[in-house]
């Protein structure tokens, strides 16, 4: 289902109608000129998505638990994650250990930024193993030369 999306400045002149959107659908954007966006959901709509996270979380990791679990993640990785084709054996492991202990902080801490940014990251690692030419450039050994001391500001 769409989100609908309203102005900012709709909120106030038209909360009962917002109020009556949010019974049907669970879920509003809210759009604003002058800083992030929101969205204001139902509560019951917020704790079915926890839930539903927290469902994952615990089916990836009970899998993870047996070596046909691990087999079927890493079967089913490339589906949801196309690029970690890119990724070595233990990469592609690490990923999957580290998208798990995020996920967990998201459900457990509400804690999102550090599931997103584990997928950022590893996303930006494979696009550098993507390119030789830039993998090289990164992986190159560095000159013996000793440039000085770091100063921090």
């Amino acid at each position: 289902m769409v989100t609908p999306t309203v102005p900012f400045s709709d909120l106030s002149k038209h909360s009962k109608r917002v109020a009556e959107t949010l019974d049907r659908v669970h879920r509003v954007h809210v759009k604003r000129r002058d800083g992030e966006d929101l969205f204001i959901s139902t509560a019951r709509h917020d704790r079915q998505r926890e839930e539903t996270a927290d469902v994952a979380a615990r089916m990836v990791a009970a899998l993870l638990a047996s070596d046909e679990g691990v087999r079927a993640i890493l079967h089913a990785l490339p589906a949801v994650f196309p690029w970690v084709r890119h990724l070595s054996l233990d990469e592609t492991q690490e990923f999957v250990q580290e998208l798990v202990e995020a996920t967990r902080d998201a459900v457990d801490l509400d804690v999102h930024a550090t599931l997103h940014r584990v997928i950022v990251e590893w996303r930006a690692t494979a696009r550098i193993l993507a390119d030789p030419a830039l993998t090289a450039q990164l992986t190159r050994a560095l000159p013996d030369e000793d440039h000085g001391e770091v100063v921090v500001l």
